[in-house]
């Protein structure tokens, strides 16, 4: 992340990084994995799901614990996540930790080119955003 980046997001480069910062990193790293050529709306969308899972009671409560939720992203296991994040991405993190949802409130979404998935096709889909659809847990 460049300076000017960690400068629009309020954050230093210097200082070690606090809890927020820590959760910024952490959901822009998924969020590029997952959704790095999707459109800005898409990719705080995939960000909103995450924040959504933390309050849902089928998932763990807190960011590291859905990251990290064994299955529960594909970016986990291919190596993804590994890849350098999308500027892009930081921003979209900070928006979906501060509440914005375009996903309507989604707690999945999978892409119809590349999910094998049969039990994700049959959840309620809330809406599309780019290559993802969204959708509720029942």
């Amino acid at each position: 992340m460049g300076p000017q980046t960690l400068k629009a997001l309020g954050l230093t480069g210097g200082a070690p990084p606090s809890t927020g910062d820590l959760d910024i990193q952490l959901l822009a790293k998924v969020i590029s994995a997952e959704s790095r050529d999707e459109p800005y709306v898409g990719q705080v969308a995939v960000g909103a799901v995450i924040m959504n899972r933390i309050e849902h009671p089928s998932f763990p409560n807190t960011l590291p614990g859905v990251v990290y939720q064994p299955g529960a992203f594909t970016c986990m296991d291919d190596g993804q996540i590994d890849q350098p994040i999308a500027d892009s991405c930081y921003r979209a993190a900070a928006d979906a930790l501060a509440g914005v949802d375009p996903s309507g409130g989604a707690v999945y979404y999978y892409n119809p080119e590349t999910a094998t998935n049969k039990w994700i096709r049959g959840l309620p889909i809330i809406k599309t955003i780019g290559k993802h659809v969204f959708c509720s847990a029942s």
